[in-house]
């Protein structure tokens, strides 16, 4: 359970990042709402982080929280803000995917 609600509080990380990203692209009371849904994802999400390290290692459950919210990020980036999607930049992704995982397998 708490690596589900590990990968809850990452994508609202992500939610959180995207909040940002459209609070930049508006203005007046548009903005405002991107902003209190910013302070609802972040709330949301460090309260999870919270509990969740409480059962798991820190450095484990922050490292695969950080890194479901880079992954998503950047893809939020590439699909919501036509932001490129080059070669390399899909390569570290990738690694970063598969470092999340390994530490999924290795954590007790």
């Amino acid at each position: 359970m708490n690596w589900i609600l590990l990968i809850i509080a990452g994508l609202f990380e992500v939610a959180f990042a995207a909040c940002l990203g459209k609070a930049k692209e508006t203005a007046g009371t548009e903005s405002i709402y991107w902003y209190s849904g910013f302070m609802l994802c972040l709330v949301i999400s460090m309260s999870l982080l919270i509990k969740v390290t409480q059962q798991l290692p820190i450095g484990t459950a922050y490292a695969v929280w950080t890194g479901i919210g880079a992954v998503g990020t950047v893809l939020v980036g590439i699909f919501i803000f036509n932001e490129p999607a080059t070669f390399w930049r899909l390569f570290f992704i990738s690694t970063l995917i598969f470092s999340i995982v390994g530490l999924k397998v290795v954590s007790h």
